[in-house]
């Protein structure tokens, strides 16, 4: 006890510090979270890390992006995710015919270091994606989900013709003149756009990238992962200490304005209950990533408010397809009716959410409302154990490592409420659950990498590609087909068929929509995951702040914020 106060007061002192040296004229935020950014690559191995996320989405600039929707009463902003604007490309045109898309690029955009935006630095971040040079090639998935010519499985390997077809040619992105692109696609396809959105297909600067790489390391990936990401974005890099503090100051040439708020200190605070206190003393203007309960208590606190907003966070339970018996796809429902939903939405999350009812956000451009529901009936899901061969639960003792419900231990105060009570409901029809919470790093090693979890509450998985097609080749799609993240390893040639020669690059939408309904009809009928409920994005900030919002890989944009005097 003694030590959580005197790591409390220490962050206090150091937040005062931090913002008694701001100049008196600068508005500055102190910003708390669990982490701060480990990596500002994204083609590198922390690319999926949200801080990492965090970090580029206010440090880089895109070439387009939603529009805003509206600003809702709370202050809160909303986007259209059906309608995009032009940010560092000023306008586009589309050639159906030829499957072409043209750029006109704004002028006069200036980076952190001075240098002028053109089609240079996009050419570059293309190039550098084709390349897939870096551990984790982000950029290059989401050119080839985008069906950007070129962008094949043929660029990995190390064979003379690998070696080729990592170059970026004229038939691909080509540079038209000093502030006009072209892209051709291999077919049309509905994701282009979406795609583009993406934190991972930011462009960079490339004069300073350049100015940065090695003989060893022609794409400095090692200049992202520590030191800086160069960009045309609201912000400048100021001060990074990993593990501890990541500060930025507004790009007094940002082409978009510059930023009301002059200097965001984004500061590691791992104790939720920590960056409470510190948020309740004064000390701290915004906090992310507090329980249900610490929100709700929030509420009734004076000078700070909760802002809730729906988005794309979703829970749901996975069941490992190629691990007995969870490839019983009777087992599967009879899982799916015997969890309590409105139990969970009222006591775990204080009823900020809703009933996940598909396999991805309801508001998703291309969403199917499935023709079923899986609802809590106990009596439905005995019948159907009992139909799938465990009458009671009789012989699910033979698999003792698959009953484990595993879930992340740093994620105690959420999930474990939650594991908790599908344990004591699961049991009712004879279940023999078992908790298993274990650290981060082992949850994502074994789901990311090995994907040998069994059974596992996943809270974190969002398609940050807001369109179905997005969802359901990223999640669903045999991994061999180009599934990404189907870390369940549910494979369905149906599926794969419907989706890649039926649905990916059809032209008309209504055929398109149609078929990804049925695509949708049938996962949820195979119980690809059991889902259980769609939660809000919840911030707790000072009264005097506005401007925070959802977006799609849930990063705020510091330079929507407005900080009242």
């Amino acid at each position: 006890m003694k030590k959580w106060f005197y790591n409390l007061a220490s962050i206090v002192a150091m937040a005062f510090v931090a913002l008694s040296n701001a100049s008196a004229k600068d508005k500055t935020i102190l910003f708390l979270s669990e982490d701060v950014p480990p990596s500002l690559n994204y083609d590198g191995p922390n690319a999926s890390s949200p801080p990492t996320q965090m970090g580029i989405v206010n440090l880089m600039e895109p070439l387009v992006y939603y529009a805003t929707k509206e600003i809702n009463s709370e202050g809160a902003v909303i986007l259209d995710v059906n309608k995009f604007e032009g940010r560092l490309a000023e306008s586009w045109s589309h050639d159906k015919a030829n499957n072409k898309w043209t750029f006109k690029l704004r002028k006069g955009v200036k980076g952190c270091n001075g240098a002028t935006f053109d089609a240079d630095d996009v050419i570059y971040t293309f190039q550098r994606a084709k390349t897939v040079s870096g551990k984790a090639p982000v950029g290059w998935f989401l050119s080839n989900v985008a069906s950007i010519a070129g962008f094949t499985p043929a660029v990995f390997g190390k064979e003379a013709k690998n070696i080729e077809a990592k170059k970026l040619k004229d038939s691909e992105v080509r540079k038209i003149d000093q502030y006009t692109v072209e892209f051709t696609q291999s077919g049309p396809n509905k994701l282009f756009l979406p795609v583009l959105t993406i934190f991972a297909l930011y462009i960079y600067d490339k004069e300073l990238m350049e100015a940065n790489a090695t003989e060893d390391d022609p794409w400095s990936h090692e200049y992202t992962n520590n030191k800086n990401v160069p960009s045309f974005g609201p912000y400048c890099l100021s001060k990074w200490e990993k593990d501890k503090e990541f500060v930025v100051k507004s790009n007094p040439d940002y082409y978009r304005g510059k930023a009301d708020i002059d200097r965001v200190i984004m500061k590691k605070v791992p104790e939720g209950v920590q960056r409470l206190a510190i948020l309740r003393s004064g000390q701290a203007q915004l906090v992310e990533h507090l329980t249900p309960k610490e929100f709700d208590a929030l509420k009734k606190v004076k000078n700070v408010k909760v802002i809730s907003v729906a988005g794309n966070a979703t829970s749901y339970i996975h069941m490992n397809w190629k691990q007995k018996p969870w490839d019983n796809i009777t087992l599967r429902k009879a899982i799916a009716y015997a969890l309590p939903y409105d139990k969970i939405i009222k006591d775990v999350y204080f009823g900020d959410g809703q009933k996940y009812n598909g396999v991805m956000p309801s508001f998703y451009p291309g969403y199917h409302q499935w023709s079923g529901e899986y609802k809590t009936d106990i009596a439905k899901a005995k019948s159907l154990l009992a139909e799938a061969g465990f009458p009671g639960g009789k012989g699910l003792d033979a698999f003792p490592d698959q009953m484990m419900l595993t879930y992340s231990t740093e994620k105690e105060n959420i999930l474990g409420p939650m594991a908790t009570v599908i344990q004591t409901e699961l049991k009712k029809i004879g279940i023999p659950v078992v908790l298993n919470p274990i650290p981060q790093t082992q949850f994502s090693d074994r789901e990311l990498v090995k994907k040998d979890l069994p059974f596992a509450i996943i809270d974190h998985s969002k398609p940050i590609g807001v369109e179905a097609g997005y969802a359901i080749q990223l999640l669903y799609v045999s991994r061999e087909k180009g599934g990404l993240s189907n870390y369940s390893l549910y494979s369905n040639a149906e599926v794969d068929d419907l989706f890649l020669n039926k649905a990916k690059t059809n032209p008309n939408d209504a055929e398109r929509n149609d078929v990804m309904a049925k695509i949708q009809e049938i996962l949820m009928q195979e119980v690809v995951i059991a889902p259980v409920i769609e939660t809000n994005m919840q911030w707790a900030m000072s009264r005097k702040l506005q401007g925070v919002g959802w977006h799609p890989e849930q990063a705020l944009r510091w330079h929507d914020l407005k900080l009242a005097d």
